[in-house]
């Protein structure tokens, strides 16, 4: 059967959750519309559990498809590939958004897969599908403790724009994502310009509003469906079992937390692990068939003991692990200058967690080109997020950035993107790299900041530095204890993981994930403002280094120069297939970039090419001027006159009048053809014919006395053959025009350089 609902969504629009009428073999499927942007969400799960990992194996997968937008992949194989960055990013948005509402224990696979059906390039498929995944999962037979709802606010003009469309999010001031359940938030994703705590605060408050109809409108749905949850229940630990290890456990964890350094206090952990374990199995002497049960038992228990220890200590005597307070940042230093060769790099190091951030600074050329479902598109920022095994002493598989790497590139990407210099001003493409060579707690957040300080290393005109923090949260019914700087093991027993970012007076980066129901938004505005404390020590710590960014640019870097040439004169810049712009390159070294609005670049590192490379490009694409002298080769002798060659392309004619004072007989008399010829600019008529004269130029010269009775001509002269430009040239005068000008049917866009000026003009003659 057929089920429908509508939820508000946006500006007087509505998303629709259908499901009932295709792929009705999965689990669970929904599919969600809002206006020409439609998605499938389905859900499936494995028959039986699985016992061989320690983590719920939950996989989320989001895929876009070109058909969405009447598209055919623009790839060799012409069809769909790995998911690309963007839909890596949203399949991570929705995992983060659902896996915290399954239940502890629940061991069975569970696939949710998300398909992009069709785009209207107006409204983002990334909300719709959120919600169509909580709702495929909410109508299965799945436990599942949600449904989970799901906003995307903006920030236009000082008011805030729910689901705002493709086009609001580009004048927008914050992309903010809120999800969670009708109790609580549990996700939240976040870029902004410079937006105050208060103003973040307020966007969160209305997007929990809006979560909790989107939630009670998918019980609607779930009510029509009627479908049952499968029968679990979360394994109970065997209380016996528990006092045993609480009794042998917290008395050896109160020196294990005084231990400071990761690794030696993570030993510390499993030695005394490992000692309980071997005297249990001894003192409960299980059959052989069940000790393996027995010590996995055990040694969850003394897990979650050591848990609840660490979480008592923060709680009742605001001390941490390594010793700290609770509002205290871990020492951090900063070495600029760290690579002799890179362009900018620094490693950034507070405590156990150390990034070296490395900023390469390329041309236009050097651009990203983005094929999505928008179409393609460039990209001039880039930053890339290494997390080699080796950050936190372990060994495992080298492969590709995963999941958690792009995500974090991407977050950081997000918090450095409103500081860059605008591209008029700065035309540089830019790629920070971020090698996280230690881990013990936001690496991400020290990307943000060793990304930050490598920019101004390298000597880019930044508008303002930016540093990250990560904050923690333990609760115990009315206790609240709030972390600065949280380490990775308060990450992990710790019940939020909140990382802000910024500058010293606005937020640019959010990302939060909370793992508990129920958290007051008073809590949420004393974690902010903690974290603007934590943000400003960090960017003071920075700024004892690197106060601001270098006046200069490495001398590593490449040189751009920015020219502007009229939209109508890049075809004379680039030439038939490229010829004039290949010419430039290979003549002076320099590498050439030409936009669509007539924005030309030329990048090198040798100043005397770039001059040179500047001269080419102004030759190509400069107009004649009338009044202008020129020194221009003669290529071309008729009978009644020379053609001299002012610009590339670019010729006029010396009528023989103007040759000479006194009356000339042949052209030759005075020049031939190759001969170098000084000319003035009498004339450039509406068609653009040129009428130059070498008396003019003479009269010009210092010292040169003219004839008596000499006057410049004032109109061009007649011959017996007519006007210079009108016959005689077998169709067309080619000396007024420009040679890379339209030569109609038989000659247009080919090469002229190649032809014999005064020879046969082929089948036109």
């Amino acid at each position: 059967m057929i089920h429908s609902i509508s939820i508000p969504f946006g500006r007087e629009q509505e998303l629709v959750l259908e499901t009932g009428r295709i792929a009705r073999q999965a689990h669970g499927s929904v599919t969600a519309r809002v206006g020409g942007t439609m998605v499938m969400a389905n859900v499936v799960r494995s028959n039986k559990p699985v016992d061989y990992t320690d983590f719920f194996p939950l996989q989320v997968d989001y895929r876009e498809k070109h058909y969405a937008v009447g598209r055919i992949p623009g790839n060799f194989f012409r069809r769909e590939g790995r998911p690309g960055t963007p839909e890596t990013i949203n399949a991570r948005l929705i995992d983060r958004a659902i896996r915290p509402l399954f239940p502890d224990g629940f061991n069975y696979e569970v696939q949710v897969y998300i398909t992009i059906l069709s785009m209207d390039q107006k409204n983002p498929p990334a909300i719709p599908s959120l919600i169509a995944a909580s709702a495929a999962l909410s109508i299965s037979d799945i436990p599942f403790s949600g449904p989970v709802g799901a906003v995307r606010i903006g920030h236009v003009d000082d008011q805030f724009v729910l689901n705002p469309t493709f086009q609001e999010r580009e004048v927008s001031a914050l992309d903010l994502v809120v999800a969670g359940t009708k109790s609580a938030i549990n996700m939240v994703e976040s870029g902004s310009k410079y937006l105050v705590e208060s103003v973040i605060l307020d966007g969160l408050k209305l997007g929990h509003e809006w979560v909790v109809r989107c939630a009670r409108k998918i019980e609607e749905l779930v009510a029509m469906c009627g479908t049952q949850k499968m029968p679990f229940q979360s394994p109970q630990l065997n209380p016996e079992l528990a006092k045993a290890v609480d009794e042998m456990a917290w008395p050896g964890f109160e020196p294990i937390n005084r231990i400071t350094e990761k690794k030696e206090r993570e030993n510390a952990v499993d030695a005394l692990r490992e000692r309980i374990v071997t005297e249990l199995l001894q003192r409960f002497a299980p059959a052989p068939e069940a000790a393996k049960a027995l010590q996995k038992q055990i040694a969850e228990v003394y897990d979650n003991a050591y848990r609840k220890n660490v979480r008592e200590m923060i709680l009742s005597k605001s001390v941490r692990a390594d010793g700290r307070g609770l509002t205290e940042v871990r020492p951090i230093t900063v070495e600029p200058q760290f690579l002799p060769m890179a362009h900018g790099s620094v490693v950034f190091t507070r405590g156990q967690t150390q990034s070296l951030g490395v900023t390469t600074l390329g041309t236009i050329g050097d651009q990203m080109k983005v094929d999505d479902l928008m179409g393609v598109s460039t990209e001039r920022f880039l930053l890339h997020y290494n997390f080699p095994s080796y950050c936190v002493g372990e060994t495992r598989r080298i492969m590709g950035p995963g999941r958690r790497e792009l995500g974090h590139g991407m977050l950081a990407q997000r918090a450095l993107e409103p500081i860059l210099p605008d591209q008029e001003k700065f035309p540089y493409t830019m790629r920070i790299v971020s090698e996280v060579l230690e881990s013990n707690g936001s690496s991400s957040m020290a990307s943000v900041c060793s990304g930050c300080l490598s920019l101004m290393d390298a000597g880019v005109p930044i508008k303002a530095p930016v540093a990250g923090i990560a904050m923690g949260l333990i609760t115990e019914g009315d206790r609240v204890a709030i972390l600065t700087d949280i380490m990775g093991m308060e990450d992990h027993l710790g019940d939020m993981d909140f990382k802000v970012a910024g500058t010293q007076d606005g937020i640019t980066a959010l990302q939060m994930d909370i793992k508990v129901e129920g958290l007051r938004f008073d809590i949420l505005e004393r974690a902010l403002a903690q974290a603007l404390e934590g943000r400003r020590h960090i960017l003071g710590e920075m700024l004892k280094v690197l106060p601001a960014y270098r006046p200069e640019l490495s001398p590593n870097a490449p040189r751009i120069e920015t020219l502007k040439i009229p939209v109508s004169k890049i075809g004379d810049l680039i030439g038939p297939s490229g010829k004039h712009i290949r010419g430039i390159v290979e003549a002076t070294g320099a590498k050439v970039d030409v936009e669509d609005d007539g924005t030309v670049f030329i990048c090198t590192e040798d100043g005397e090419a770039m001059q040179k490379a500047r001269a080419m490009v102004l030759a190509l694409t400069a107009d004649v001027e009338v009044g202008q002298t020129y020194t221009g080769k003669v290529v071309r002798i008729t009978e009644f006159g020379a053609f001299v060659e002012l610009l590339p392309k670019k010729d006029g004619l010396v009528h023989i009048s103007e040759l000479d004072f006194s009356r000339v007989e042949k052209v030759t008399d005075i020049c031939r053809e190759g001969d170098m010829m000084k000319v003035k600019v009498i004339e450039v008529d509406p068609s653009g014919k040129v009428r130059l004269s070498r008396k003019a130029a003479l009269v010009d010269e210092p010292g040169f006395v003219p004839p008596e009775g000499y006057k410049p001509s004032e109109r061009p002269e007649r011959s017996g053959h007519g006007d210079r430009g009108s016959r005689d040239r077998g169709s067309h005068d080619r000396g007024s025009r420009d040679r890379g000008a339209d030569r109609g049917p038989h000659d247009r866009g080919g090469d002229r350089g190649s032809r014999d000026r005064g020879g046969d003009r082929g089948p036109r003659r």
